[in-house]
């Protein structure tokens, strides 16, 4: 899509200068209204309103529409200078079109200021040059009672001389246009940890469920993808990212982002609209479009990516995981690269490093686990729980942490390499359990988690020992060091997860 890149940018210029020279950059008060006033039109988008309204038209028009099975929940879109991410965030907004809500709730993350906690905006009013978008004050008041992580504040909505955080800011002017009149929550994330993430989403669904008045509720979170690599490099972490949301698994997403493996700056903002969703009904989550900056700026050494996604309550999704399989050679190929990689660490007390490997299943980023036995009996098992690494090297990494890092057991000894047997769990993605009825004996292993106690069982473990689903609920709350009746508890979270399992079967 082309919009004529060089005469935007040269008009915002003179358009910025203007609006900075005429519009001071403070909260307004008009009356005994705090309003906070745009911030980076004529920088992000255009300040003059029909610009604005045509340069929206013409991306929404462009914009394939997508075939949408039920209502949308919760939403995804990009948040940077519409030159650059519009023609993405149109498709988010071009599947808004015509429906009606009532209220809107943007969350954020914070560019700018550093803060701890959730920030919801403790004025009256967001204006845009298409109007002023009045913040619904009861819900937000009501919403800031509800977690000690979640605050009225203007931290994170104030602008600046340079400009201001634009998060919120640049999704406005597309929801005017295609909503028209609705109340706003404007939300900032200074915290991107899970723990916040899923306090602000559980928060969010309780309160929408129990105050949804004259209309529905949108969760929009705005953010952006990874940031400044290479073309091919940002498509193959973005997608990463985008597999898991489209399996469900924001844990794993939350997870990887702390840790620097998937890069979103709004990775919270994602994953809380993806756990407000889910607890209003949510079951679907669509990718509609993907692109980076240099599909548009024709710059391609360092981009930014940016998606569209929706999250939606469809009586034809399946509650259960991504089905996934492993050929017999990819299991034979497994199989020998555990038994190497635990021989050449023994050995050479130096980590493996196999040839390269084609397959596309063992390239793809998947948790597993790898179990040693010695005549049967249990002789190590770690795994990675989440996709952090491709398969392969998973594979790698865990059989050498179980034969040498295992704290239950000694290390491996060389004299006991031959007489070792292995077993793999690949796992699937991981699903929030809305309701124990879902979990199956023989098919699901368990993740109990609640702040910083975590467990894992896998889905052999309950057939072998001969336990029914409460006994599992209970062995895996043990596991995570907790109470056995924790899996009650409504800060506890449960995730189900199936597995491929296989071994050598020496003895």
């Amino acid at each position: 899509m082309k919009i004529g890149r060089s005469s935007i940018m040269i008009s915002f210029v003179a358009q910025f200068a203007v609006l900075m020279a005429t519009v001071p950059l403070e909260h307004v008060r008009a009356g005994s209204e705090k309003i906070r006033q745009a911030a980076v039109a004529g920088a992000f988008y255009p300040a003059d309103p029909k610009a604005l309204s045509e340069m929206i038209n013409e991306m929404l028009a462009q914009a394939t529409p997508a075939t949408i099975d039920g209502p949308i929940l919760a939403a995804v879109a990009p948040h940077a200078g519409y030159p650059y991410s519009g023609p993405v965030a149109a498709y988010t907004f071009a599947a808004l079109k015509g429906h009606k809500y009532s209220r809107v709730v943007v969350i954020a993350p914070s560019h700018y200021e550093a803060f701890d906690f959730t920030s919801v905006y403790d004025g009256d009013a967001y204006t845009t040059p298409l109007g002023t978008i009045q913040v619904d004050r009861e819900f937000a008041h009501k919403l800031s009672k509800m977690n000690s992580t979640i605050r009225l504040s203007e931290m994170g909505h104030t602008p600046t001389s340079a400009g201001g955080e634009h998060a919120i800011e640049v999704e406005l002017p597309w929801l005017q246009t295609v909503l028209g009149n609705f109340e706003l929550v404007p939300i900032v994330m200074g915290n991107q940890s899970y723990e916040d993430s899923r306090a602000l989403g559980v928060a969010l669904a309780k309160l929408i469920q129990a105050d949804n008045k004259d209309g529905e509720t949108l969760v929009l979170a705005s953010s952006d993808l990874s940031h400044y690599h290479a073309y091919d490099v940002a498509e193959t972490i973005d997608h990463k990212t985008l597999n898991a949301l489209k399996s469900w698994d924001y844990f794993s997403m939350s997870r990887n982002f702390q840790e620097r493996i998937w890069e979103a700056c709004g990775g919270a903002p994602i994953v809380a609209a993806m756990i407000a969703a889910e607890r209003m009904g949510a079951n679907h989550a669509m990718v509609l479009k993907y692109a980076n900056s240099g599909d548009t700026s024709g710059d391609r050494s360092r981009v930014v990516g940016y998606s569209a996604d929706l999250f939606v309550k469809s009586p034809e999704a399946s509650a259960h995981q991504n089905h996934f399989s492993l050929s017999d050679d990819d299991k034979k190929e497994l199989l020998d690269l555990a038994r190497k990689s635990v021989e050449f660490a023994v050995q050479k007390q130096e980590a493996y490093h196999p040839a390269p490997i084609t397959s596309e299943n063992l390239n793809q980023e998947r948790g597993a686990f790898v179990t040693i036995t010695k005549g049967g009996e249990l002789r190590g098992c770690i795994g990675y729980t989440s996709a952090i690494k491709p398969l392969y090297m998973t594979v790698r990494d865990t059989a050498t942490l179980a034969a040498l890092r295992d704290p239950r057991f000694s290390p491996v000894s060389v004299s006991e390499l031959p007489q070792l047997s292995y077993e793999i769990s690949v796992l699937s993605p991981l699903r929030h359990v809305t309701d124990v009825d879902q979990i199956k004996i023989g098919e699901h292993g368990l993740l109990m988690k609640n702040g910083s106690h975590e467990g894992l069982l896998l889905p052999q473990v309950p057939v072998e020992q001969h336990w029914d689903r409460q006994k599992f609920l209970e062995e895996t709350c043990a596991k995570a060091g907790m109470r056995h009746d924790c899996w009650k508890e409504g800060n506890t979270d449960i995730f189900m997860f199936t597995a491929v399992v296989f071994s050598d079967h020496k003895h």
